[in-house]
């Protein structure tokens, strides 16, 4: 996997940390402290510049309100969630849909489709969150990242291939919520990356998908398995 200067961390689950060529933090997804696979050593946030949320199920924003008030990080998401955390007292929101892309800090945002469902369990009461989406980072140094959200294989990643062109697609492969290793050899077949990062699997025991069940999927295609709090640079 050619980083060109990015380190990527995997923190677990969908969460990643990504440091850019400028030394810039970047948090998808913040589900850390509550996130079982979340090592110890990785749980306390100490910076933050920018935080994307694919959308407002608990294993994605778990930590969002409160990461964000201590840091006070640019955070971008879909605007029905951005207003949630709003209501929260969360500030410094980039709210943009999907087709839109943002400058924030030094990498380029685009918002994309996924196909999964979103909604936000605030106490009691189960909230419309805004559409579930994945995001396409385009980084000063030529390389961009698509990180797919919780999603289904959907025929439009060819259009994500074909505008963007990732070299990069962390997809999640643990079945039962999101595709499986099968669904997500298709996808990769339609975004035709360098490199497939698996997430999204083993943090509960349905999420029975692995990493070696999708190398035996795809051909031409990096399979780069990662380990929760393992760095690639």
């Amino acid at each position: 996997m050619n980083l060109n200067g990015i380190k990527l961390t995997w923190l677990g689950h969908a969460t990643f940390r990504i440091q850019t060529p400028k030394r810039k933090t970047v948090l998808i997804d913040p589900w850390v402290m509550g996130n079982p696979a979340c090592p110890d050593s990785e749980k306390n946030v100490s910076s933050l510049d920018t935080m994307l949320i694919t959308h407002g199920h608990g294993d994605h924003i778990g930590d969002a309100v409160e990461i964000a008030k201590k840091h006070n990080p640019k955070i971008v998401g879909i605007p029905e969630l951005c207003g949630w955390l709003s209501k929260k007292g969360v500030q410094n929101l980039a709210e943009m849909n999907k087709g839109g892309t943002q400058q924030v800090e030094d990498i380029k945002v685009t918002m994309v489709h996924a196909d999964h469902s979103c909604g936000i369990l605030d106490g009691d009461t189960l909230v419309y969150g805004g559409e579930a989406c994945g995001y396409v980072i385009e980084f000063e140094n030529g390389v961009k990242i698509y990180h797919a959200g919780d999603t289904n294989v959907f025929g439009d990643m060819a259009i994500i291939r074909d505008l963007y062109a990732p070299q990069i697609a962390m997809l999640p492969i643990g079945d039962h919520y999101t595709m499986s290793p099968r669904e997500a050899a298709y996808a990769c077949n339609l975004l035709k990356p360098q490199t497939v990062v698996p997430m999204h699997f083993a943090t509960f025991p349905v999420l029975t998908g692995r990493p070696s069940e999708l190398a035996k999927l795809v051909k031409g295609i990096e399979v780069y398995e990662m380990k929760p709090g393992q760095t690639a640079s």
